[in-house]
């Protein structure tokens, strides 16, 4: 009975009336039974034969029958759903991430760009039926990944994500943004969405933070815009020593939130400041309860009836009880 469903489970309040039944047939088993008076019973003290002992398989047999019927009018079934999901306004979205070397500075644990690369991993593991990108900026900006919906490629992308001179140390806020917008320029995409990550301010790059969101204004693209970094003090690397190590120092960090605000309030996102690691999970969870997916749910039913083989078993125990009844007991009724 294993993943039996009922369909009238209703039916089962009958077999409260297995108990009058088998009260029912007792009595008239009594009713139709002979009487016979004697004056003793010395002479027939022989004890009953095994017939005569299993005389009440007849009216047990009937019992059994009236319950395989009741459990044949509750429907028994076995169901087996198939689902199938379709995204019918998906979302578009390009993460632009600051890789400059002030990133590798360790007020987050162990540095701002590791925790972000663990962050950011979940946010694409948990959209999962939405397109993504990855941008990659610092004085210059390149796309590192377009964007697609193969998840795999893109936790690739971010795991690989590191401070290295294939980008000219600097911030540009307005080449990363515009990176970004040109990926979900062309996309028909319900909603199209840019996290645009730095832990700065804008001091590089040929093209205009403000001009970089006008551009995404116009394209109808939503900017939500993280400062990444602890209040006050952190240590910052400022040379790479002989052996190639960095040398680390505390600074005063510096985040252009005006900016960042100013970029989210125009296209109609919103501005978050990333002080430690646990802030940083809780504005992304934050991000993807703000970007919903619609998604239409379709669930396909096979029902496989059960309710044949209780009937089956109903007859084969009437039958049972009326041959036994008309043959081998015919005598004893």
């Amino acid at each position: 009975m294993k993943n039996v469903t009922f369909l009238h489970p209703e039916f089962f309040w009958l077999l409260l009336l297995l108990p009058v039944a088998a009260a029912w047939l007792f009595w008239k088993r009594k009713q139709q039974a002979a009487s016979l008076s004697m004056s003793s019973l010395q002479g027939f003290q022989a004890s009953p034969s095994l017939l005569a002992k299993l005389q009440p398989v007849l009216p047990a047999l009937r019992l059994a029958a009236l319950a395989c019927l009741i459990v044949a009018m509750a429907r028994p079934r076995t169901v087996d759903v198939t689902n199938k999901t379709k995204t019918t306004k998906g979302i578009d979205i390009v993460i632009a991430v600051d890789v400059s070397g002030s990133m590798l500075a360790k007020d987050l644990k162990p540095n701002r760009m590791e925790a972000l690369k663990r962050v950011a991993a979940d946010f694409v593991e948990e959209r999962p039926n939405d397109r993504i990108g990855l941008v990659v900026y610092a004085a210059e900006a390149y796309t590192k990944t377009p964007v697609t919906s193969d998840k795999g490629i893109i936790l690739d992308a971010v795991s690989s994500i590191k401070y290295d001179n294939v980008l000219q140390d600097g911030t540009g806020i307005g080449m990363g943004l515009t990176t970004a917008v040109n990926r979900l320029k062309e996309s028909k995409a319900k909603s199209k969405v840019i996290i645009l990550l730095t832990d700065g301010v804008n001091n590089a790059g040929f093209i205009e933070p403000e001009t970089a969101s006008d551009i995404a204004q116009q394209y109808g693209i939503k900017v939500y815009t993280i400062g990444v970094g602890t209040n006050g003090m952190a240590e910052f690397p400022y040379a790479i020593a002989p052996n190639g190590q960095f040398l680390f120092r505390m600074m005063q960090v510096e985040i252009d939130e005006k900016l960042m605000k100013s970029i989210a309030r125009k296209t109609g996102g919103k501005y978050f400041r990333a002080t430690s690691n646990s802030k940083l999970a809780q504005i992304y969870n934050e991000i993807n309860k703000l970007e919903t997916t619609e998604i239409e749910e379709l669930r396909f039913y096979d029902y496989d009836e059960k309710y044949r083989s209780w009937v089956l078993l109903a007859g084969i125990c009437l039958l049972l009880e009326f041959g036994l009844r008309n043959t081998i007991y015919k005598s004893f009724i």
